[in-house]
Formats: C-alpha cells, sequence, structure tokens
C-alpha cells in the first residue's frame, strides 16, 4: 500500500522510505512555535534539561500574540520571559508588538511555513500551515521544548481520510463555511489522530485563505493535521512570501485512507455553528431569530485579507445595529496596513464598528470583547466551547466573515444576501 501526503512527508524527515499508520516515529524538525502563553511554559521545561542552547536559533518562532498588548501584569511577565529567552538565545524569528502577528496568520506571511515542512507549535491551530502542503501540528508545551532542544519530535503516524472537493462556490460562501460543513458532518472527534487530506479538482476555486482557514479547523474534527497538495496558487504565495526552497510531496495513487467524503462546493450555503461545539452546524436557512450582542470579526481563523475585505464590502455605508459591538481584528500588521491603504479601516469605523492591533484576544476570552451571562456573539474564531467567550452563560456562534458582518447590521444572526 501507498503512503498518504502526510505519510511521505513524515517518513522524509524520519530518514525512513516507508512509514504506516500506527508507526512510532522520531521526525526531524524543521520549525517549532510557541507563543506568550505556551511558550514559558516551555522555556522552563528546558531550563530544567540543562541544554546548551536552542538546536537551531532560525528554526524557533516565537510570537506573543493571545494577550498583547500586553492584558495585566501576569501577561506581560508572561511576555517579557519570553522576550528575554528570544535575547538570550538569539532567536531569529521573535516578534515584538509592532512586528507580531496572530501566529498562524503571520509565519506563512513571513514565508517561514512552506511546502514539505515538519512543523510543530505549542498551539493547536499549527494545523494551518498544511493548506502550504506542510505537516504541522500543535502540541504541548513539553514537546515544544524538547524541540527547541533538539530539533526533533516523536509521532505516531496518523492514518488519513481524503476528502475530495468538487465544484464552485456560490457568492458568499467561504473556506469558513466548508469546513463547519465538514465539521458538522463528521463531528468533532470524526477525524481523530486523522491526517485531513484535502484533494480535488473544486480546490482550484479556494483562495489560499479559504485553504488556510479550513486547515486552521483540522483540530476541529479532531484531526492530528490538515493537508492540500501543493498547486500553481500555493507555490505562487510561498514565491511571494519568502525564499525557502520548499519540497511537493504526493499522495501514491494506492494510497489507503480510512474513510472518504465527497464536497461538492456548488451546494453549500452560508453555515453557523451554534453554541456549544462546532458540529453543532446549521445553514443559514435554519438559523431562526438569534439576536446578539457581539460581532468580532478577525483571529488565526478569519483575520486575513479575504476575511477583511469581504466583511467591508458588507458593512460599507451601512451602519452596526444599535445595541450591537462589532469588532474587528486584522491578524497582522500588514494586513492591518493594508486594510488602512484600501480604506477598509474607514468603512468599519464609520459604520460604528472598531478596528483592534492583531491580537487572539476575544477568541479564548482573553480581552478586547470578553462577554458577560446572557450575551451572544457571532464570531469568526474557531471555538464557541462553554465560557470560550467570557461567561460560562454567554454563547459564542461560528460563522464566515460574511455572516458576521451581516449580522452586525442587522443585530440577529442573518445572511449576507439579506444586506446586499
Amino acid at each position: 500500500m501507498g503512503m498518504t501526503m502526510t505519510q511521505k512527508i513524515l517518513a522524509a524527515h524520519a530518514g525512513l522510505e516507508y512509514v504506516k499508520a500506527g508507526d512510532l516515529i522520531e521526525a526531524d524538525l524543521d520549525l517549532v512555535l510557541g507563543n506568550d502563553i505556551t511558550s514559558p511554559v516551555a522555556i522552563k521545561e528546558m531550563e530544567k534539561m540543562k541544554v546548551d542552547g536552542v538546536f537551531d536559533k532560525d528554526k524557533i518562532a516565537l510570537v506573543p500574540d493571545h494577550f498583547v498588548p500586553n492584558k495585566d501584569i501576569k501577561s506581560a511577565e508572561h511576555c517579557k520571559c519570553v522576550r528575554e529567552f528570544a535575547l538570550k538565545h538569539d532567536i531569529t524569528n521573535y516578534f515584538e508588538v509592532g512586528k507580531m502577528g496572530i501566529e498562524h496568520a503571520l509565519l506563512p506571511e513571513q514565508g517561514l511555513t512552506v511546502a514539505g515542512d515538519v512543523i510543530i507549535g505549542a498551539d493547536s491551530h499549527t494545523c494551518t500551515y498544511g493548506a502550504l502542503g506542510a505537516f504541522s501540528t500543535g502540541v504541548g508545551s513539553t514537546d515544544m521544548a524538547a524541540g527547541m532542544a533538539t530539533g526533533k519530535a516523536w509521532f505516531k503516524v496518523p492514518g488519513a481520510i481524503r476528502f475530495n472537493i468538487t465544484g464552485e462556490k456560490a457568492p458568499y460562501i467561504s473556506g469558513k463555511d466548508v469546513i463547519l460543513h465538514i465539521i458538522g458532518m463528521i463531528g468533532v472527534d470524526g477525524a481523530l489522530y486523522k491526517s485531513m487530506e484535502f484533494v480535488g479538482d473544486g480546490i482550484k476555486n479556494l483562495t489560499m485563505d479559504d485553504r488556510f482557514t479550513i486547515a486552521n479547523m483540522a483540530i476541529e474534527a479532531g484531526g492530528k493535521n490538515g493537508i492540500f497538495p501543493v498547486d500553481e496558487l500555493a507555490e505562487q504565495y510561498m514565491k511571494e512570501h519568502g525564499k525557502r526552497k520548499y519540497k511537493i510531496y504526493e499522495a501514491d495513487a494506492d494510497a489507503g485512507y480510512d474513510e472518504e467524503y465527497t464536497i461538492d462546493l456548488s451546494t453549500l450555503k452560508p453555515t453557523v455553528a451554534f453554541p456549544h461545539l462546532p458540529e453543532n452546524t446549521r445553514t443559514i436557512d435554519d438559523v431562526g431569530e438569534v439576536k446578539i450582542d457581539q460581532v468580532v470579526i478577525g483571529s488565526c481563523t478569519n483575520g486575513r485579507m479575504d476575511d477583511m475585505r469581504i466583511a467591508a464590502d458588507i458593512i460599507r455605508s451601512r451602519k452596526v445595529a444599535d445595541g450591537v459591538r462589532c469588532i474587528v481584528i486584522p491578524a497582522t500588521q500588514q494586513i492591518y496596513l493594508d486594510c488602512i491603504k484600501e480604506g477598509l479601516v474607514t468603512d468599519f469605523i464609520e459604520a460604528g464598528a472598531v478596528v483592534s492591533t492583531p491580537t487572539c484576544g476575544p477568541c479564548l476570552g482573553g480581552y478586547m470583547g470578553v462577554m458577560a451571562a446572557g450575551e451572544r456573539c457571532v464570531s469568526t474564531t474557531n471555538r464557541n466551547f462553554v465560557g470560550r467567550m467570557g461567561h460560562v452563560d454567554s454563547e459564542v456562534y461560528l460563522a464566515s466573515p460574511a455572516v458576521a458582518a451581516a449580522s452586525a447590521i442587522t443585530g440577529y444572526i442573518s445572511s449576507p444576501a439579506d444586506v446586499k
């Protein structure tokens, strides 16, 4: 039996000709990632190892993004710990406030993630980089520490699920609708410890931002990673954003998959995940009348330029509904700057929204949008667990930027077609 894309990448990085699902391997790492929450724990663990420095100062990325600019004294102490570690070890890819962004949008933008890489990050949404044909997955802080020290990590080779993407998207359908549809179909544990491998002629109709969003939320179906084949669009993206060499791996024709699904993009409708799990999905036609208090447009899932543009296109020349707080968070400084240059920030502010510097902030109930009991938020983030964005009696509804923007205008969860 042949190998999947993921298995080929892992075999190459383990120095093996062949691996199969269930094998335990030790693989070389191309990048180790940490943020301001997970890195301090990893740094303390690494200090216990008494190792002499990091394995490669160019292959570690430290991105304070969850509680920055610092929310409180504790978050300031965490960032200070990361900053001092980066200076001590001369870490090349340390991103301070003013140069940082939300990590999973920033690293591809900086050209630090390319096809064929093996990447670990002490953040569950590290699976984002599979959009570029890399194997990337989230790990705990202890594994991050071992990775920084040795440049290696242990993996159990995952089995795979094949998602055949066909057709063309209807207006206002985005990668968020695709992945919410899939999670609604297979459940939050439907791909448990599996590689979610996306193939098919419909992929050409997905933008890179669509693909980043889909790969980002593979973890929400329990996936070990999500991965796309490398086509001309992906190659163009990598060439535009960096100079690193990349290697394209393709699944063997006789690769084995545990399950296969077909997703026809033309049949999808705007999709919303109701509280309190990403699998609790409904199409916009079945939402009913849900009054909201807040809208968040941003995050590592949906804070990229495509997201900003579609939200601004819907909000432009309109007003955010009375009683609704609309918070817009571009995912990186470059995206923020591009929003300014294109006039999108003006569109948001004139509509009555607020625009924040890049931060994870409200996604994890950190700050910049924490909710009180009984409040409801439509959010373009990736999780809607109990208490995810504040009080345990608040509710988060996951949706695309188009649905979020339309909902901000009407004050109810709404289809973008209702306001255009």
